[in-house]
């Protein structure tokens, strides 16, 4: 096997890769805001403080990726389960939220950059009244706010929406730019790399 095709087979998984990590179809259209914007106006789970903070973030697109910052604080108590009332552990319910929201995240290309519970209380705090006790802290790539908001208007996406509802005491989320940050367009492309690198080799001692 020539060395040529074997590069060449890596250059073209990494642009395959590529094509589906990226954001080809550039910023919003003020056409797409609108109806996005609608969408979320009839979802009574969303509540009216959110719109104005969501269609500014919606109608400044850039383009390009960018990272929510999550916290969140579960109920320590068990909550019913919507749907059959049970009562289970918040973390459970919130599983069945999460199980939901991560596979639509991934087939749109985002993905949790970092997420683990809390090691322990707030160090540190300034301005902040009744600062609750956050149990779990995260944050999400995702490939553009066209994505972030195609996600958030799927109908699909409302009965899993009332889990985390059930779970949840307190949480806040904000969008970050992109920024320092080694992410899989780094790791996957060593890691094609690397594949290639050793596939070549093992055609050379194989002859």
């Amino acid at each position: 096997m020539s060395p040529w095709w074997i590069w060449g087979a890596a250059a073209v998984l990494y642009g395959v890769f590529t094509l589906w990590y990226n954001n080809w179809r550039g910023p919003l259209a003020k056409e797409e805001v609108a109806t996005y914007m609608a969408r979320l106006e009839k979802n009574p789970q969303v509540e009216p403080e959110r719109l104005d903070a969501v269609r500014r973030f919606l109608e400044s697109d850039d383009g390009g990726e960018f990272y929510m910052f999550n916290v969140i604080s579960t109920f320590r108590e068990p909550v019913e389960m919507p749907g059959t009332g049970e009562k289970k552990p918040a973390r459970e319910v919130l599983e069945k939220y999460t199980s939901y929201f991560m596979g639509e995240l991934f087939r749109r290309a985002g993905h949790p950059a970092f997420a683990g519970p809390a090691a322990g209380g707030v160090v540190e705090e300034w301005g902040i009244d009744n600062n609750p006790d956050w149990t779990f802290g995260g944050v999400i790539r995702y490939r553009s706010r066209r994505d972030m908001a195609e996600l958030a208007t799927d109908p699909r996406f409302e009965p899993a929406h009332a889990y985390k509802i059930a779970a949840m005491a307190h949480t806040f989320a904000f969008p970050v730019k992109a920024g320092l940050f080694v992410g899989p367009r780094v790791w996957i492309g060593l890691g094609i790399a690397l594949a290639a690198a050793l596939t070549q080799l093992a055609v050379r001692a194989a002859r």
